[in-house]
């Protein structure tokens, strides 16, 4: 039938969150509804059924879609891994690393495979709802852009344009990328969204018609803030900030954000549950000494995050953590940094070929071979559970002797001989209820036992009624029909 695609003024406006938001509304108008974003960035990832990688915001739209993750959703990935150099992974799969010297000519080169994903997608169902990637008004990016309106263009697809109003300054920001587009670019916007708004929605009614008749786009409604959106997995790390301490939560569990965090949304789970005070500990910040449990969570540079952890003082804390009888667990990269050593002796990751690791599990870690990429399912601490691997290198040593889990009849990670130091390759071990109950109760704490699977649905449900109220929908059907060209 179509596609419509939403661009953003910028970086973090809510594009992905209303991406699923239309995406689970329309489905549930009864639409057959697919998910795209032609090129992104982010070191939050997800397994896809054909054994590819895709970033996390695209599979959670597919689950608003009720589809499974495919790599079509999301063709090209590029996974920060220094300060000048990202991953690139082309239809799921790792085709090697581009820098700040051929990002722009590498890119381009890559539209044709941007569009065939997009016409497979196009053809399996009713309407593609399609996601762009930082701003469309970031002009100097504009030559090879696969992700903004160079890809609206190519696949002729309409645009609405987001704002977000929380941060200030939305009327010059909308208006304003009106001004700096090249007008075959400003044609493919048809209209706006305004996000994130707070307050008396009529105290803005003026400022939406001063954008209107700026910028001569008609505008599609003014999304209220919505607290269900926290429910939903987050793919920028932009949102990861320390909560205030929690008097009513008696167990503390900490986590350092380190530099090249990766898929910290394992810790999303623990969100739900009443009796946990989930604190990331960012830079400068010490490990809480009363924390009953630490968590390593994945990254996409082990070693070089390995060093900012040394840097920071926490093995230190860690290490004392320990002795004091608290619990740590690793996962994928933060099970690597358990061990004793990594290496890397083909520079996957950079210069540094080899690094001490805490120590804290009889492991170590060779950064060779091919990437696994793998849905799995498994028991561990007495708890069936689901998840994923998504990991380059194998972990080897008499720690695992003593395994984490059990993936059918294939051991998973290392559990030390006193039981508080645990690792895992598997990702997303904590949405399965039971095994996160199990966990908890090593630390002297009782698990709500709440689904997080269902919470992500009920958040979605409540998403696509929100945008419902507050969106001319049954114009951007029409729209993405070509009703209204």
């Amino acid at each position: 039938m179509g596609a419509i695609m939403l661009q953003g003024t910028g970086s973090d406006v809510g594009k992905s969150v209303l991406v699923a938001g239309l995406c689970r509304a329309l489905r549930l108008r009864g639409h057959d509804v697919r998910p795209f974003k032609p090129q992104n960035m982010s070191n939050n990832a997800a397994v896809t059924v054909d054994g590819g990688e895709i970033g996390r915001a695209q599979a959670l739209q597919a689950i608003a879609c009720g589809v499974p993750a495919h790599t079509d959703m999301n063709p090209v990935l590029l996974k920060p891994q220094a300060d000048r150099s990202s991953q690139l992974i082309v239809h799921g799969q790792v085709r090697g690393t581009l820098g700040s010297g051929n990002f722009r000519a590498a890119r381009g080169a890559l539209l044709d495979e941007v569009l065939e994903s997009y016409h497979r997608l196009r053809g399996q169902c009713d309407i593609v709802v399609v996601e762009g990637a930082g701003s469309p008004a970031e002009i100097n990016l504009r030559a090879g852009d696969i992700a903004n309106m160079g890809f609206a263009r190519a696949a002729d697809v309409p645009v609405i344009l987001v704002g977000d109003i929380d941060r200030g300054g939305v009327i010059a920001a909308v208006v304003g990328t009106r001004a700096v587009l090249d007008a075959a670019d400003a044609a493919m916007i048809r209209g706006f969204l305004i996000n994130k708004f707070r307050g008396d929605l009529s105290l803005f009614e003026d400022g939406y018609r001063q954008i209107e008749e700026r910028s001569g786009w008609r505008g599609f409604g003014v999304v209220p803030w919505l607290n269900a959106v926290a429910r939903l997995p987050s793919e920028d790390a932009v949102v990861l900030e320390r909560p205030v301490a929690s008097i009513e939560a008696p167990i503390v569990i900490a986590c350092p954000v380190l530099p090249r965090i990766s898929n910290f949304d394992d810790l999303d789970p623990l969100k739900l549950e009443p009796a946990v005070d989930l604190r990331m500990i960012g830079p400068g910040q010490p490990i809480p000494g009363d924390a009953a449990l630490v968590i390593l969570p994945g990254s996409k540079a082990t070693i070089a995050d390995m060093r900012a952890m040394v840097e920071q003082g926490w093995d230190i804390d860690i290490r004392a953590h320990h002795r004091r009888g608290g619990a740590v667990l690793g996962l994928c990269g933060g099970y690597q940094m358990l061990g004793r050593t990594i290496r890397d002796p083909d520079g996957i990751e950079g210069s540094v070929r080899e690094i001490n690791g805490l120590g804290l599990l009889g492991v170590d870690t060779i950064l060779a071979g091919a990437k696994t990429l793998e849905q799995v399912r498994g028991r561990a601490l007495t708890a069936d559970f689901h998840g994923y691997e998504m990991h380059m290198g194998r972990t080897e040593g008499p720690g695992c002797a003593r395994p984490f889990a059990m993936l059918g009849n294939k051991p998973d990670g290392a559990i030390s001989p006193d039981g508080r130091v645990m690792g895992s390759y598997v990702h997303g071990l904590l949405a399965s209820t039971q095994l996160r109950a199990a966990l908890l109760q090593r630390i002297g704490a009782t698990s709500a036992e709440a689904d997080y699977d269902r919470s992500v649905e009920d958040a979605l449900d409540a998403l696509a009624a929100h945008l419902e109220r507050h969106c001319d929908i049954d114009a951007m059907v029409a729209l993405a029909r070509g009703e209204n060209k």
